[in-house]
């Protein structure tokens, strides 16, 4: 699981290694106007909101960082990438099993479940790439080309044959 995390991370890594500042910050593209770097600031920040909650074992999804500059400046975007690949790599693999509490805004107030840590990665991991497929499209729209032909792909989804 844990190597599993790390690729889909460094997807994101790749892509703003290939993209400049504007294009990273590129609010224009309808419908919504969010940037390839929201997205990624906003993937990041479901990974601290896990990590941030270790230590007590409450997991506060909505209580996001929501650092405006890692949206704007793909150097500040890659250093919150690879902090979060050093905290992903630094797990115990045992340490997966472990319950934890995890709360979120559901619309209408603050729910909390029980998870296990490995679940929440595991959300926290599917929830990435459902936010790959999303800049996917906006790379397309702004005419960039995608850092690999499977970014924003679950693994489970069928191979289109050429």
């Amino acid at each position: 699981m844990i190597e599993a995390i790390e690729k889909t991370l460094l997807k994101g890594v790749k892509l703003l290694n290939t993209i400049s500042n504007e294009q990273y910050s590129d609010g224009s593209v309808a419908p919504y106007y969010s940037s390839i770097g929201c997205h990624m600031r906003h993937i990041l920040d479901m990974f601290s909101c896990i990590f941030e909650g270790l230590p007590s074992q409450t997991i506060n999804l909505h209580k996001r960082n929501r650092d405006e500059m890692c949206e704007v400046q793909t150097d500040l975007g890659n250093e919150y990438f690879y902090k979060i690949i050093h905290q992903i790599k630094n797990l115990n693999p045992s340490d997966l099993n472990k319950t934890v509490a995890v709360s979120d805004n559901m619309g209408l107030g603050v729910e909390t479940v029980n998870y296990t840590l490995g679940a929440i990665l595991m959300q926290a991991n599917s929830h990435a790439i459902h936010h790959y497929a999303s800049v996917g499209y906006i790379i397309y729209q702004l005419g960039i080309e995608l850092p690999d032909a499977d970014f924003g792909f679950n693994p489970t989804t069928p191979k289109l044959k050429a």
